[in-house]
């Protein structure tokens, strides 16, 4: 529940996917695989998505049509993202994570 709760926080105060805080908790904390910690995490991220959307539609802040832009795009890019994930050994996945997580914070630090 923990990684829940912080996992929300970041994900609302930043605008960070979840599963950017989510999947290496679930990792590090809970001892789950890559694939168990993603899939948990895809569940979670929507639960928090919709926490996230009602609380600012209450502030006027959503753009529905920008939101269908990007979401229904990042649906088709989901069921494929999940497709390859169980095509490729574990030990790659956790490769191009970890490169992920590093290019997102050296463009953070240099921006």
């Amino acid at each position: 529940m923990l990684i829940g709760l912080v996992a929300g926080f970041f994900s609302a105060l930043f605008g960070v996917g979840g599963g950017v805080v989510i999947v290496p908790l679930l990792l590090l904390t809970v001892k789950l695989d890559l694939r168990s910690a993603s899939a948990t995490s895809l569940a979670a991220i929507g639960v928090t998505a919709i926490a996230g959307v009602v609380t600012y539609v209450a502030h006027g802040e959503v753009r529905p049509l920008y939101g269908l832009l990007l979401g229904v795009p990042a649906a088709f890019g989901a069921a494929a993202g999940s497709t390859l994930q169980r095509r490729l050994p574990t030990r790659t996945l956790s490769f191009v994570f970890a490169a992920l997580l590093v290019a997102i914070a050296i463009g953070m630090l240099v921006q």
